[in-house]
């Protein structure tokens, strides 16, 4: 696994300048088994969203650069696309972006006696983002975080 993770790294430091010479956000890459091919999907944004545009010049690019590289030594399926309405916040800066927006965040131990709080995100500081849920405020420290992505806001 840690070798799974080395790739990934390696893939998203080919990836990022790709992405970002085309005015678009890197927001996540995921490479893992799929059947007999590994899965390679890489997660793009803008403001306003993506395309199929956007998504078809990035996976030409990436493709190009990483059959050049020679990264990936097995058969894999290259996704693009865009990351959803329920998109993972991953970054500090992807937490401010989305203030006042419905989130779930997953820790990695617990907080207050538990590990899954799902509310509004409200200020966010350095070291730690609230999550406003009814009445209550819950302080997340970033290092603390597992896992967090947006939730429909009904």
């Amino acid at each position: 696994m840690a070798d799974d993770q080395a790739i990934t790294q390696k893939i998203m430091g080919l990836v990022e300048p790709i992405v970002r010479d085309e005015f678009l956000e890197l927001v996540d890459v995921e490479f893992h088994p799929s059947g007999k091919r590994w899965s390679l999907r890489i997660y793009i944004d803008k403001e306003g969203g993506v395309t199929i545009g956007d998504c078809e010049r990035i996976s030409r690019e990436v493709g190009r650069t990483l059959d050049v590289e020679e990264v990936i030594d097995h058969p894999y399926t290259l996704e693009v696309s865009s990351p959803g309405l329920t998109r993972p916040l991953k970054k500090r800066r992807d937490f401010e972006r989305y203030e006042g927006k419905m989130v779930r965040v997953i820790t990695s131990s617990l907080l207050d006696g538990r590990n899954d709080f799902r509310g509004k995100i409200g200020s966010v500081t350095e070291e730690e983002v609230e999550v406003r849920a009814n009445m209550d405020i819950y302080r997340i420290p970033f290092y603390a975080i597992k896992k967090a992505h947006l939730e429909f806001d009904l």
